[in-house]
């Protein structure tokens, strides 16, 4: 493993039905050298920025590549979340920068629309969580603290800075 980390800044969204209940991906992939196991986590769509692209950009392409979603940017409430994370994947060590948005009313059906070969690798499954379901999962969620987070998002839309999570 590399000794220093790989900055890397990440766009997520919150997606959130009509019913409250939030989508989230099921991470089975700890290293691309390894095939992919049992979900290791739950987490929002989103990924990588690219180039010059803002984070809400960044968010949006994400959106369409790994749900098969297309929005306006102007959809996404926030940033309402953001997270470092610092953590290996395959022989690097990233330090990860994430933003999240939110995207709420939608109703859709999950087709993934145009994966990287990482992401098919992953074959990661999607599932939509009711606020029930997230608190009582033994299974680990990101953010750590989802189920109380996406309480303060249902009250409404999101009017105040970023919150620092976990």
């Amino acid at each position: 493993m590399t000794d220093r980390p790989v900055q890397r800044s990440t766009a997520r969204v919150v997606v959130l039905d009509p019913a409250g209940r939030v989508l989230l991906l099921g991470a089975r992939l700890p290293d691309p050298s390894v095939p992919p196991g049992e979900v290791l986590f739950w987490y929002t769509p989103g990924g990588g920025v690219e180039g010059d692209e803002t984070l809400r950009a960044a968010a949006v392409r994400e959106l369409a590549e790994e749900i098969g979603l297309g929005v306006e940017p102007a959809a996404l409430e926030g940033p309402v979340w953001l997270r470092r994370h610092v953590g290996p994947f395959g022989p690097y060590l990233f330090d990860t920068r994430e933003a999240f948005f939110v995207l709420r009313d939608v109703v859709h059906e999950v087709v993934p629309g145009a994966l990287t070969e990482l992401e098919i690798l992953a074959d990661e499954p999607h599932r939509w969580w009711t606020a029930d379901e997230l608190l009582s999962t033994p299974e680990a969620l990101v953010p750590r603290d989802l189920p109380a987070l996406l309480a303060e998002l249902r009250t409404g839309p999101w009017t105040g800075p970023p919150r620092i999570v976990d």
